[in-house]
């Protein structure tokens, strides 16, 4: 969506960026000097095109556009409040919530007031740009869950959710929209005003960010993400070695953790699983069935690699088994004499309520089950877990500023509404209201601004 300050357009598409703009054409059919744009993976029971985000609505300050990164976690209660009060919702994502609260007549004043306002009603993950005719809004939630930076692209501004997204814009990264910040762009320049007082900010930074869900070309919590990944690996090298020949990852996020490892350990490194780059991160697709598909086309054994050895086979996480479980038969198929399986993180025994495909602690590999018992799962012959306390000792800021839940149970922000394990949760944002039943997965942020060519 973009606007010269007078008229608005927009475009939106189902499939991947590349299939929906032209490059070539884009500045033609969008053109003026504010934009927003939102990318995100569809889910079941959310992947339809009216939940395509940026959301754009009319209201009595104009028009307004809102992209949004996260979960908010009461956005059932308010969504009933609204409806009785007379608010006709669109769609099915918690993302609308937030533009039928910028509508009511008490915070229907000066943008960012209005804004600063609703941050303070909504409860959960949300890392949002909001665009007007004639300006743009940052706005991160005072726990700082999920990732906002500012940039500069020649005489403007950039805002976008890693950084790098500023790289392929041609921008530079400035620093990071504080936890409960509000940053402001239009013709007077950039501003900043704090929605929240100091003691009402919580940091509760998502590790899984750089764990696995960002780029590792990204700084994400002040911390390059593939520095932090390596040193992962190699806390885990310490913590949970392995008597093997060779250690491989699962790529591709698993690269640098392995690379760690092996760094570590001695072990040599070896690409011994070549990744298909036809298909995409099979961990969020939508549903279990097209996440095993995904799985089982992405990844092939490389037999001179393993045949005969003992492998070491690490990867960022492991959450449901299912897709690793083909993985770990594949490398059997090609001759691995045993199978070690080392993660990078802790085992994940909660759901996450905050923005990440963790919706129910049945669907949990770990939840409930030992060891011993995974590995029987998965048919290897040992598997190892970092731990909560080396995971944190790989990020720099203090451990208290980090959100765990989805391994420890410790929630920052309580979910509301009975959401319990059975209502699914989406980055990007959408948990399906129409159905509390439905189970959902996640769908990923915005490079909001200038994040995605």
């Amino acid at each position: 969506m973009a606007s010269d300050g007078n008229k608005v357009q927009s475009k939106k598409g189902m499939g991947l960026v590349t299939e929906v703009f032209d490059a070539r054409a884009v500045a033609d059919e969008l053109p003026g000097h504010i934009a927003v744009g939102h990318v995100r993976y569809s889910t079941s029971g959310s992947n339809r095109p009216v939940n395509i985000q940026p959301l754009i609505a009319n209201y009595s300050r104009g028009l307004v556009a809102v992209a949004h990164n996260g979960n908010l976690v009461n956005a059932r209660r308010l969504r009933r409040e609204l409806e009785a009060a007379g608010s006709i919702f669109q769609t099915s994502t918690d993302s609308e919530v937030i533009i039928h609260l910028l509508a009511r007549p008490e915070n229907a004043v000066a943008e960012y007031l209005g804004l600063c306002r609703v941050a303070r009603i909504i409860r959960g993950a949300f890392s949002l740009v909001v665009m007007t005719r004639t300006s743009l809004m940052a706005l991160r939630d005072p726990w700082g869950f999920r990732p906002l930076c500012t940039g500069r692209i020649g005489e403007g501004y950039a805002i976008a959710s890693e950084t790098c997204a500023f790289d392929h814009a041609g921008a530079s990264f400035e620093r990071e929209v504080e936890p409960g910040e509000l940053v402001i762009v239009d013709s007077g320049g950039i501003r900043s005003v704090r929605c929240f007082a100091p003691e009402e900010i919580c940091p509760a930074h998502c590790v899984f960010e750089h764990v696995y869900f960002a780029r590792p070309d990204s700084v994400v919590f002040g911390d390059s993400v593939q520095e932090v990944r390596l040193r992962l690996g190699r806390e885990l090298a310490k913590e949970r070695p392995a008597a093997a020949d060779v250690v491989i990852p699962v790529p591709d996020s698993g690269n640098e953790a392995a690379l760690g490892f092996s760094r570590a350990s001695g072990i040599p490194f070896e690409m011994g699983l070549i990744r298909s780059h036809y298909v995409g991160r099979s961990f969020i697709q939508p549903g279990q069935k097209v996440r095993e598909t995904a799985a089982a086309l992405k990844l092939n054994a490389v037999r001179s690699a393993v045949a005969g050895r003992r492998v070491v086979v690490v990867d960022d996480s492991l959450v449901r088994g299912t897709t690793f479980r083909k993985t770990a038969a594949k490398l059997r198929e090609a001759g691995a004499r045993e199978v070690h399986v080392r993660i990078s993180c802790p085992p994940h025994r909660f759901p996450c309520f905050y923005g990440i495909d963790f919706p129910t602690r049945t669907e949990l590999l770990a939840y409930g089950r030992t060891e011993e018992e995974i590995c029987r799962f998965l048919g290897v012959d040992s598997i190892g877990y970092l731990s909560v306390e080396g995971m944190l000792s790989c990020v720099s800021r203090p451990s208290g500023h980090y959100c765990t839940a989805c391994w420890t149970g410790r929630y920052p922000v309580e979910p509301e509404d009975n959401m319990g394990d059975k209502l699914g949760m989406e980055t990007g944002s959408a948990i399906d209201l129409s159905d509390p039943e439905r189970e959902t997965g996640p769908a990923v942020m915005a490079r909001p601004g200038g994040g995605k060519p």
